[in-house]
């Protein structure tokens, strides 16, 4: 008579403990659940980081909308609009490869991803150049988000409309190469080749008069460099 309260309390904490268990587990699944989930934005979803994508759309001339952090038709609408013109899935959605795309990331902060973008542009650009002149490309980004006359992010630059032909040919989503990463990093430590250069063109290639009135300031390879 004894022993059966022990009987049962034992069986009681075995079964508080598998319980245990399963709530952990089902907590571990929904965590992972969201953390898969955690860089597609769409329809109907709302936050800081929805707000970054409008802000970013908006000055890029994609989005003309309310900066809310709501994401509506309006919102959807242009993302599309700003997929189709870069080379992406026109689904409306940011993905990662949106966010990436258009500079941000989770929290829409920006990341290690300019470095990303800056070695695509370089391998897009400077394919076949000097590796100083793929060096010089990346100068010329950084002297653009400095200068008042430029949008003041590298991916701002970089999705400037009109700003860099790669982008409309499709050239800016091909492999990109291992020195075009290097480049990124040598002028992101500081290293200038160009003495301050905001433009850039090959001579054979140039369909621009005006290009032709900007001060040289260097030749490197194929491009003229200018201020």
């Amino acid at each position: 008579m004894q022993r059966a309260p022990i009987f049962v309390s034992v069986k009681r904490k075995k079964l508080i403990l598998a319980l245990a268990v399963i709530f952990t587990v089902n907590i571990l699944i929904i965590a992972l659940a969201q953390s898969a989930q955690a860089s597609l934005y769409k329809k109907g979803m709302s936050g800081q980081t929805v707000a970054a994508i409008q802000t970013r759309l908006k000055s890029w001339g994609y989005y003309s909308g309310a900066v809310d952090g709501i994401y509506g038709s309006a919102t959807e609408k242009a993302v599309k609009y700003f997929q189709s013109k870069n080379g992406l899935a026109a689904d409306g959605q940011a993905g990662d490869k949106t966010l990436a795309a258009l500079g941000l990331y989770d929290g829409g902060a920006a990341d290690d991803g300019d470095t990303a973008l800056l070695a695509r542009l370089i391998s897009a650009e400077a394919r076949g150049e000097p590796y100083v002149g793929q060096v010089a490309v990346r100068a010329v980004v950084l002297n653009r988000v400095e200068h008042p006359s430029f949008p003041n992010t590298v991916s701002g630059v970089i999705y400037q409309s009109g700003a860099f032909s790669c982008l409309d040919d499709g050239q800016f989503w091909q492999p990109v190469s291992d020195s075009a990463y290097r480049a990124a990093r040598e002028a992101l430590a500081g290293w200038d080749p160009t003495g301050g250069a905001i433009y850039y063109f090959n001579p054979a290639k140039a369909t621009s008069k005006w290009i032709w009135s900007r001060p040289l300031l260097v030749v490197i390879g194929d491009h003229r460099f200018c201020s």
